[in-house]
């Protein structure tokens, strides 16, 4: 899959990657998210309580401790 992808801004090296890789990467805060393959978030505002409200079908990578090639394997897997 080699479609577009949101990534947070604060996750540059991720970006820089997967455009490297050949993947459309637009920012997560400037987009709609239903018109996205994917999402890459740092994982550094996660829910405590682990109560999640989807506001999206678009399956979300959490990106805290991956490399930019774990990142590439698990968007390849979708």
């Amino acid at each position: 899959m080699n479609g577009l992808i949101a990534v947070e801004k604060n996750l540059s090296q991720i970006v820089d990657f997967l455009e490297n890789e050949g993947y459309e990467v637009v920012n997560l805060d400037e987009t709609d998210l239903d018109s996205v393959d994917a999402i890459v978030v740092s994982g550094a505002d996660q829910n405590v309580l682990g109560i999640e409200d989807t506001l999206t079908e678009v399956p979300v990578i959490e990106a805290s401790g991956k490399s930019g090639a774990d990142i590439l394997a698990e968007l390849q897997k979708l």
